[in-house]
């Protein structure tokens, strides 16, 4: 039985889909104090993240974060100061441990927030269903 080139990339991308499971995180940020994150990862790997505060909005009260992504040698990969949203995006130089850590710069420090954090490593930063709808490929789980 013969399998055309179609069905074995349709296979393919059903399946890739199928195992990727990225979900998002909430971190709650203290009014005081920094909160890190770290994955361990190997070479060579693309790295996508997106991030956004979560706070109740009051009139008077507009919370900023700042971020700063180091590698396993401690070289900046990515740094921010007075943000609400951002995102980063690097390839991986060398394995080991990589650290996203978060911190409270607003004047405006009475009480926490939360943070939105969306870290995909690998395969998980493609987006397969852009892919599928370009090759006119239904993809569902």
């Amino acid at each position: 039985m013969a399998r055309s080139p179609a069905a074995a990339l349709v296979a393919v991308l059903v399946l890739a889909v199928a195992c990727l499971r990225a979900e998002a995180v909430w971190l709650d940020l203290p009014p005081t104090g920094t909160k890190c994150v770290s994955e361990e990862i190997q070479a060579n790997v693309v790295v996508l993240a997106d991030y956004s505060l979560m706070y109740e909005s009051r009139p008077t009260s507009h919370p900023t974060l700042a971020i700063k992504v180091t590698s396993p040698y401690g070289n900046t990969l990515h740094e921010s100061a007075n943000a609400t949203v951002g995102q980063f995006a690097f390839t991986t130089k060398e394995a080991g441990n990589y650290l996203g850590c978060f911190w409270m710069d607003s004047a405006e420090k009475e009480s926490g927030v939360s943070i939105n954090l969306d870290w995909k490593i690998g395969i998980a930063t493609k987006d397969w269903d852009a892919i599928a709808k370009k090759e006119k490929i239904e993809v569902g789980l």
